[in-house]
């Protein structure tokens, strides 16, 4: 199952076992049970502290569970695997068996400790496919918590091995996660908005904390490429810099591949996320997340400070505030689209496109995401029908000429999506308008995946600075907006060419004019990082 590479690896993260694990697997006949036995067998002959025991009697097979050795009596606590936890899960594989054998984790100790703490049982169901690089997230942070705490069961379910559970289940969206039996949350969350959401004192615990920090020279808001530059051109002028923002990395944490970052031959988003975290913590930056702001509180004059309030009620105040909020995926804003949302309506096809395996999907867009997206289902589902509003497709002529040689691909033009359809809570189907023609078709798919753009995160600053009729921040060349000491960078300004790259770049440029404008200001004693 593991390569050479793989194993020598494996084996050399294995010495970091404080104690002795046991994977207990429960296996059939089947052909997917013979994988998971050698595999587990494989990871248990890399070291003496790993031991293989094939007697689990769990109803899901095949799954496996990695327990303490000599906790196996009655029901063996542990992480539950109801998977072949490979492609990129086994970066949490390999993370469940440290934890497990006591290797403690990068999680700061408030965490832990919050973790600990929880009152209740909690029983989690995590369902995921090993093509999705948002599933790693939430997999690893029930993980960890069903380590540190007893209280907590977690079971990671590979939703294209057990179909039949998921269709049961009408998860139709992954990461999916289950809570007690119950739908508890859809898409990407980090193991802080778990346990927050678990925790129902931590919203007023987190604004006091937020209200009580003293004024920074630079605060800035958002966390994506724009933001992080702007974090580490601000902090290495030695002022005190803090960056609040809902999760680090923003919206390139749902970017599969990135192969135009300059320097960067090739990297995934989540690890391009990662890294530009730990760039900014390198500076001592005060990272503030799972922080949405609310609204913010211009400086009444030269020298005053400004105030941006958070949704949680936290207050944070700042000499000069950056923006740098993003933007999310676009709506088609059609009935139907909210009913069906994670019901058969998706937007990201690396993370759900294995669950449409076999079944007939649409993809709306025919810009390089949309073209892309289609040639990647082809190879997965019976079919892709691809709907674009324009006369032909946006995208490069070598996607567009991919995408035509498929066999089982649809191109349709000039075609305005109207509705999505359905019947026993699952979409069924979409309307269109043909706009050659003014004739209402229909469309019959188990699956959308809705690729039309972004939208600019600023629907809180409306108001209190010029925004464009688009709804992005408006900017000069320096990043100044129409508000003294705020400052804007990234995808939600009216700087064209939405591009990694791009906002790293403008993010720098905002810090250096933030700066500028700090040292113009009356004299005023600077807090030093």
């Amino acid at each position: 199952m593991l390569d050479d590479a793989m194993k020598s690896q494996l084996q050399a993260y294995l010495t970091k076992l404080q104690r002795p694990i046991r994977l207990i697997a429960s296996l059939d006949g089947g052909e997917k049970s013979a994988e998971l036995r050698e595999l587990l067998q494989e990871i248990a002959g890399l070291s003496d502290q790993v031991h293989f025991d094939d007697s689990g009697t769990d109803a899901r097979r095949p799954s496996f569970i990695i327990a303490r050795d000599g906790e196996t009596t009655g029901v063996p606590q542990g992480v539950r695997f109801a998977a072949i936890p490979l492609g990129h899960e086994f970066t949490s594989l390999v993370l469940a068996l440290l934890w497990t054998g006591g290797h403690p984790p990068k999680v700061e100790p408030e965490v832990i400790e919050q973790i600990r703490n929880l009152e209740g049982e909690f029983k989690f169901e995590v369902y995921m496919s090993l093509s999705c690089h948002n599933c790693p997230d939430v997999v690893q942070a029930v993980s960890l918590m069903s380590i540190v705490n007893p209280r907590v069961q977690a079971t990671i379910v590979d939703g294209g091995l057990f179909q039949q559970e998921v269709d049961e289940r009408q998860i139709m969206a992954v990461p999916a996660t289950w809570l007690n039996g119950k739908m508890f949350a859809s898409g990407r969350m980090t193991v802080e908005e778990i346990v927050a959401k678990l925790d129902v004192k931590s919203e007023e615990r987190e604004a006091a904390k937020l209200s009580a920090k003293d004024p920074y020279d630079v605060l800035i808001v958002g966390a994506g490429p724009a933001g992080a530059a702007a974090a580490v051109y601000a902090a290495r002028k030695g002022i005190r810099v803090g960056i609040a923002a809902e999760r680090f990395g923003g919206q390139v944490n749902d970017t599969l591949a990135i192969e135009n970052y300059i320097s960067v031959l090739e990297t995934e988003g989540p690890k391009f996320a990662a890294a530009l975290e730990a760039q900014v913590r390198h500076y001592e930056v005060d990272i503030m997340n799972l922080q949405r702001a609310d609204k913010l509180v211009p400086a009444a004059g030269p020298g005053g400070l400004a105030e941006v309030h958070m949704a949680n009620g936290g207050v944070l105040k700042a000499r000069s505030v950056i923006l740098s909020t993003g933007a999310r995926w676009r709506n088609v804003n059609v009935p139907g689209e909210q009913e069906y949302k994670n019901k058969g309506v998706a937007y990201c096809p690396h993370c759900d496109g294995p669950l449409f395996k076999g079944k007939k999907v649409a993809v709306i867009g025919g810009g390089n995401s949309g073209v892309e997206a289609a040639i990647d289902l082809a190879g997965i589902v019976e079919h892709v029908t691809l709907l674009e509003f324009g006369d032909q497709l946006r995208a490069d002529a070598v996607l567009v000429s991919k995408l035509k040689s498929l066999p089982n691909v649809q191109i349709i033009t000039q075609a305005q999506t109207t509705e999505f359809s359905g019947a026993g809570g699952k979409l069924a189907g979409l309307d269109y308008l043909d706009r050659t023609t003014g004739e209402k078709k229909h469309v019959g798919v188990e699956g959308v995946f809705v690729q039309i753009g972004l939208v600019p995160n600023t629907e809180w600053l409306k108001g209190t600075l010029e925004l464009s009729k688009f709804g992005e921040i408006v900017v000069d060349a320096k990043g100044h907006t129409s508000v003294p000491g705020v400052f804007a960078a990234g995808d939600c300004t009216t700087v064209p060419y939405k591009q990694i790259v791009i906002a790293a770049g403008e993010g720098a440029k905002a810090a250096l004019s933030a700066f500028d404008h700090l040292i113009r200001m009356p004299a005023h004693e600077t807090v030093t990082a």
